[in-house]
């Protein structure tokens, strides 16, 4: 009789590798919704990611940011997973000198990594601090979504690994999807609007999380590697 543990050793890349549902529109508009209601900052997400996309050690294609409110014992903290935020206008493609970096048609915001001269000029425009130069590759990289994963019909490696499923991913062009789904029943908001960026990662939750912070609030960044108090 097989181990119950060989048993799930043979089903866990079964469900990681969960397909997408089935594209209902010939042209999709990828998205994502996190609901930070459900988010218990385990940081699958961000270590599922280094793994997926080889990410050195020091740098984040995404990561998952504490914020802690207020003062003992009335204290309350929450996680705020970020990435780049695959912007309908995204600031970072018109200052690349060498069109290394552009919006898909089914937009998704990438680098072609053959072009990049590694100049910095999309870190610097980027309003989320979402890309870093890779010290290896000399270029600029971030998250695509796992677009080598959407080529083969599967999701993202961030949101198969999320433990809490607060993350949810889908086409904006099928109704029926679960993105679609959530955006038109839910309340969501955005990153920086005023930016007018227009991000297509979206948030449940993110009022209750950053607006009317009390005087005390720290902030606990994995990507400056401290604390930092506001």
């Amino acid at each position: 009789m097989a181990s119950p543990y060989l048993k799930l050793a043979e089903a866990l890349p079964k469900v990681r590798g969960s397909p997408l549902i089935e594209r209902k529109s010939h042209r999709p508009r990828w998205a994502m919704v996190i609901d930070l209601r459900k988010c218990v900052g385990c940081y699958a997400c961000q270590a599922t990611c280094k793994m997926e996309n080889g990410v050195p050690y020091e740098h984040f294609r995404t990561w998952v940011e504490i914020i802690e409110r207020g003062v003992y014992p009335n204290v309350r903290r929450a996680f705020i997973p970020k990435l780049c935020n695959h912007c309908d206008n995204p600031s970072c493609v018109s200052v690349c000198p060498v069109g290394a970096t552009y919006k898909r048609e089914d937009g998704v915001v990438v680098v072609d990594y053959s072009k990049c001269i590694g100049c910095g000029y999309c870190i610097q425009a980027c309003p989320y601090d979402a890309r870093y130069k890779n010290p290896y590759l000399g270029t600029v990289d971030k998250c695509d979504f796992c677009s080598h994963r959407l080529e083969q019909g599967l999701l993202p490696a961030c949101v198969v690994n999320c433990m809490g499923r607060a993350r949810i991913f889908g086409d904006l062009n099928d109704p029926e999807s679960p993105v679609s789904k959530v955006l038109q029943s839910q309340h969501v908001s955005v990153l920086k609007p005023e930016t007018g960026n227009k991000p297509m990662v979206f948030y449940i939750g993110l009022e209750e999380a950053v607006k009317g912070l009390p005087s005390k609030t720290i902030v606990i960044n994995p990507k400056v590697g401290g604390v930092v108090e506001v």
